[in-house]
């Protein structure tokens, strides 16, 4: 980013227009209770030489460790062509497209990412994003209690073996709104969502279903969405789109299909960037589009028979009634999404089944050498998609801070919230990992679980 500076000149010239005699009389309506004063734990400015040094020592301090973490967020490749052209300027600062006839490139592109989730998905309609994957899970539960007609009902089931962050944020967004989350248990063994446990004591609005859940096993969808369907019940998928060119899409669970789809388009060339910013995709059947939250965009043609595009059916409080809106949402992480639409769009469906192929095989090998170390085994017996779970025969703390002394971060810490799976760790190999990084991991493994478990 370009930095402009002021000159005292320049900022005496603007005081003296502006009727005022220091920067901090522009501030004096604020009440002195409330202004923090002098900021004393900021140091003093640096020249830009100095920064650019302090900066590079810090990121060399940080290293470069081999990543197998996933839970939620992945490190796949992203091409180099992906951000070279979303941050072009006609798509890095352009802002919510309400002018159509200045707007038509990113108005197409929105209307592409939709079109790539509808067919991703299986379903009809898609939004042009939400603020994340969580959030778009909460914005998916209250779309379908309020688009239940059959049930009227405020509860929702909700697996376990969902990823704790959504839980955690679907409870903040809807329990102010009354609506009440029953949590479904997972299988001790397979780690999967039984139909055995999912609770009688309804009627519900919906079931929250997600493929693969948060252990990487694989749910039987089919049987979860019939179950659902035969109550009423509409069906929230909780999906991966990049193992969705591998997997049943969510449109085609069961006899009927979802209802909903919502997840993290991360893995669709955004890079791990300290925990974001992401974007979350919605997905819905043609019978719920109205009560579809966010922006949608649509495509028709003009008077002279040219297509043209333009936002529509904005059930948003920033355009209608507050009391009308669906939803209150602001934003749509328009930037994140032109990242996406050119990753898929580089990739094509071809280059994200095996983007899909390589994470599912790399994921299986790491599983296979890591399970060779005395006392690591599978936590589940269930088939596994990207990630998988594994029981450790030391502290996992432990395990996972001496890894990260040698340049691995060995993967997710399960027993921090599912303490009685632990010692247990959730790991996860991309497209990026090799034979030999693999290898390195698993010897490295070994000789801190032999060091451990060794007799005093």
């Amino acid at each position: 980013m370009p930095f402009v500076p002021h000159t005292p000149d320049d900022i005496a010239a603007m005081l003296d227009t502006v009727g005022v005699a220091s920067i901090d009389d522009l501030f004096d309506e604020i009440p002195a209770e409330l202004q923090i004063g002098e900021l004393a734990a900021i140091p003093a400015g640096m020249a830009e030489m100095d920064i650019g040094r302090l900066m590079q020592s810090r990121a060399r301090a940080d290293g470069q460790p081999l990543c197998f973490i996933g839970a939620g967020a992945y490190d796949h490749h992203i091409p180099a062509a992906v951000w070279q052209i979303a941050g072009r300027g006609e798509f890095y600062s352009a802002y919510t497209p309400y002018q159509a006839e200045a707007s038509q490139g990113t108005l197409q592109l929105l209307y592409e990412f939709q079109s790539m989730m509808v067919a991703l998905t299986g379903l009809d309609v898609s939004n042009a994003s939400l603020y994340d994957g969580a959030s778009g899970l909460a914005e998916a539960v209250l779309m379908a209690v309020r688009a239940n007609r059959k049930v009227k009902s405020e509860k929702v089931l909700v697996p376990r073996s969902l990823h704790p962050a959504y839980r955690r944020t679907l409870q903040s967004i809807v329990s102010p709104q009354g609506i009440e989350l029953v949590e479904v248990p997972f299988d001790p063994r397979g780690g999967h969502t039984a139909i055995e446990a999912l609770a009688e004591q309804g009627p519900y609005a919906a079931l929250v279903v997600n493929q693969p859940n948060f252990f990487g096993v694989l749910e039987d969808v089919d049987a979860l969405t019939d179950w659902a369907h035969a109550r009423d019940a509409l069906v929230i998928g909780v999906v991966n789109p990049v193992a969705l060119a591998l997997l049943s899409p969510p449109g085609d669970w069961g006899k009927a299909g979802a209802d909903i789809a919502c997840g993290e388009a991360q893995p669709l060339g955004m890079p791990l960037a300290s925990g974001g910013p992401y974007a979350g995709f919605l997905c819905c059947r043609q019978e719920l589009v109205r009560q579809l939250p966010g922006r949608i965009v649509g495509r028709t043609l003009d008077l002279d028979g040219k297509p043209g595009f333009t936002l529509t059916l904005q059930a948003r409080e920033q355009h209608i009634r507050r009391n009308k809106a669906t939803s209150n949402i602001c934003t749509n992480q328009g930037l994140l999404v032109t990242a996406a639409t050119i990753h898929m769009t580089l990739l094509g469906a071809e280059g994200l089944e095996r983007v899909a192929a390589a994470c599912h095989a790399n994921t299986r090998r790491l599983a296979e050498l890591l399970s060779a170390v005395p006392g690591v085994e599978p936590l589940f017996d269930r088939p596994i998609f990207h990630e998988q779970a594994l029981r450790l025969p030391a502290p996992t703390a432990d395990v996972l801070r001496s890894l990260a002394a040698q340049n691995i971060l060995g993967g997710c810490d399960l027993g921090a919230e599912y303490p009685e799976l632990d010692p247990a760790i959730l790991v996860c190999a991309t497209e990026l990992r090799t034979e030999e990084e693999m290898q390195s991991y698993a010897s490295k493994l070994g000789r801190i679980i032999a060091s451990r478990t060794q007799a005093p």
